[in-house]
């Protein structure tokens, strides 16, 4: 079965229930190499998107999930896939137990922009209602971010 990588608004368990209701969470990890980031202002429903880059030395939190075929397709749409929106890309997780392959979303655009206040903290909550350390999801509160008002 095919292991998606989650990060983002994706960490939170109730939208990945909503998004992919047959594929259980499996485990947690870093994707290690990478950073999260932000792009694609003119594409986003409220600015700028969530993307992840590679990044000697950066990290970020992920949630694995063991995918149905169905779900996949389900978080494609969701995801923009057919639009080229985002594309998918294999990466290797570290987890507790050793390195997972697994696919990701990345946008398919520049990177650049900040995001709104509203957009990071529902980032930041998913991270927090994801697993990830608090650590972790205090420097995503702490991260530049715009008014609302866009």
């Amino acid at each position: 079965m095919p292991v998606y990588a989650a990060y983002g608004s994706n960490l939170h368990p109730d939208q990945m229930a909503h998004r992919a209701p047959h594929s259980p969470r499996r485990a947690s990890g870093w994707l290690t190499g990478w950073r999260l980031t932000f792009g694609g202002e003119d594409r986003g429903w409220e600015g700028p998107l969530a993307t992840v880059v590679e990044a000697p030395q950066e990290q970020v939190y992920v949630a694995l999930y063991d995918i149905t075929e169905a779900d996949e397709a389900r978080l494609d749409e969701w995801e923009g896939v057919g639009i080229g929106l985002f594309r998918k890309l294999r990466v290797r997780v570290h987890t507790l137990d050793g390195e997972v392959l697994a696919w990701i979303y990345v946008l398919d655009d520049y990177e650049g922009g900040l995001p709104t206040a509203r957009y990071l903290g529902m980032i930041a909550d998913a991270a927090e209602a994801g697993g990830a350390p608090s650590d972790y999801v205090e420097s995503l509160r702490r991260r530049p971010c715009r008014s609302n008002d866009v």
